[in-house]
C-alpha cells in the first residue's frame, strides 16, 4: 500500500536544516532562480532544452553549499551540471557563485534528489551521477534512512548511459562497507576498482571544507566508482 494512502510519510534519507539565508543568498534566490532554478512538474526534463545544448550531463546529489559543484561547472565549460540540494542557504550560496563566474552550463533544483532521478529524468539520460559524503545515519536504528540502498542503486543505474560513471565518497568507514556492498550488488553497475573495492581519490573530487574538517577529525576517505553496464 502506497505510504500516503497509510498516512505515513515516505522514509527521507535527509533533514531539513534550514539555516539562516544570508542577505546575498536570499537575494540570490529571489533573484537568479528564473536563469538557473529548475522546479520539477514530475514530467522527463528535456535536458538539452534546459540547457540550450547537447553536452554530457553531470549530476551531483546534495551539493551542500556547492564548492565541488561550482568548481567542476567552472572548470568543466564542456559539461553541463545539474545539482540537488534540499537546504535553501546552499541552493542560494551556490547561484550567488554562478552568477559571479558568468557560469551558464548549471542549474540546481531545491528537492528530494531521488524524486527528480525517478520522475524527472529519462532512463539514460545522464553521463555522471555524483554523491559526495552523503548522510551516514550512523545509529543502527536510522540505518533505513541511508541513500544508498538497492531500489536507489537499481534506480540510479538506470538513470545512467552506458559507460555513465557513478561516483561516491564517505569519510565513514562502516558506510563505506555498506555502500560497496550494495552497489557490488547491483547487476547492471560495475565497480571500477579491479578488486571490488574502492578506488584512488580521482581528479576531479575537490577537497572540500566539510572533507577537510574530517581529515582533522582523523577520518579516512573513502571514494567508489561504478560504470553503468
Amino acid at each position: 500500500m502506497d505510504a500516503a494512502v497509510q498516512g505515513r510519510r515516505p522514509v527521507r534519507s535527509f533533514v531539513r536544516r534550514q539555516g539562516r539565508l544570508t542577505v546575498a543568498q536570499r537575494r540570490a534566490l529571489d533573484e537568479l532562480w528564473p536563469l538557473y532554478g529548475v522546479t520539477p512538474t514530475g514530467a522527463a526534463l528535456d535536458l538539452p532544452a534546459l540547457f540550450g545544448r547537447r553536452a554530457p550531463v553531470v549530476f551531483e546529489i546534495g551539493f551542500g553549499m556547492g564548492d565541488y559543484l561550482i568548481g567542476r561547472a567552472t572548470s568543466e565549460p564542456q559539461h553541463d551540471f545539474f545539482g540537488v540540494e534540499v537546504h535553501r542557504p546552499g541552493v542560494g550560496r551556490v547561484l550567488h557563485r554562478a552568477h559571479a563566474a558568468g557560469c551558464r552550463n548549471l542549474r540546481v533544483a531545491c528537492v528530494d534528489a531521488v524524486e527528480v532521478l525517478r520522475d524527472s529524468l529519462a532512463p539514460e539520460s545522464l553521463d555522471e551521477i555524483v554523491i559526495q559524503f552523503p548522510d551516514p545515519w550512523h545509529k543502527k536504528r536510522h540505518h533505513k534512512r541511508r541513500l544508498i540502498q538497492p531500489a536507489f542503486a537499481s534506480l540510479a543505474a538506470s538513470r545512467l548511459k552506458r559507460g555513465g560513471l557513478l561516483s561516491l565518497s564517505t569519510d565513514w568507514a562502516e558506510y563505506a562497507e555498506h555502500m560497496r556492498a550494495v552497489l557490488n550488488a547491483e547487476p547492471a553497475l560495475r565497480n571500477e576498482a579491479a578488486d571490488g573495492g574502492f578506488v584512488p581519490r580521482p581528479p576531479t573530487r575537490l577537497r572540500t571544507k566539510f572533507e577537510q574538517r574530517g581529515e582533522r577529525l582523523g577520518h579516512a576517505v573513502f571514494d567508489l566508482a561504478y560504470r553503468r553496464r
